[in-house]
């Protein structure tokens, strides 16, 4: 089983696919650090041996992954809440940051805070 930054990498899937479970590598990530080290894309994970796994961390070293990464975004986010910005306040507040808008939509980011017109009710037995 193929253990990197501790995660493990699921053993059916391909090496390419796999290393997108990692917090901050993406397909296009994946792709390029497997040009890099030289390992076939099309491999399995359980059939990486020791040497392509050693190769694939000495690589990934070179990226901000996982806890790295996600303490870096809290900072950025809690920055902006610190200094005062228009998107630190909606990070705050738990509003659509981007300028989506808000009165009809936006129910991932605030919520199913309020009844939602026209659904109708499971009938009763």
């Amino acid at each position: 089983m193929a253990r990197i930054s501790g995660i493990d990498l699921p053993r059916d899937k391909r090496v390419e696919i796999g290393l997108t479970y990692l917090y901050g590598i993406g397909l296009r990530t994946s792709q390029k650090i497997l040009e890099t080290t030289g390992v076939n894309p099309d491999t399995r994970v359980r059939d990486l041996n020791d040497e392509d796994v050693a190769k694939l961390r000495n690589e990934i070293e070179n990226y901000q992954i996982e806890g790295d990464l996600r303490r870096l975004e809290a900072m950025n986010i809690k920055r902006l809440g610190d200094i005062g910005t228009y998107r630190g306040r909606r990070h705050r507040q738990g509003l659509p940051v981007r300028g989506q808008r808000t009165k009809t939509n936006a129910r991932t980011r605030r919520g199913r805070k309020i009844a939602i017109a026209g659904k109708k009710k499971a009938p009763k037995k």
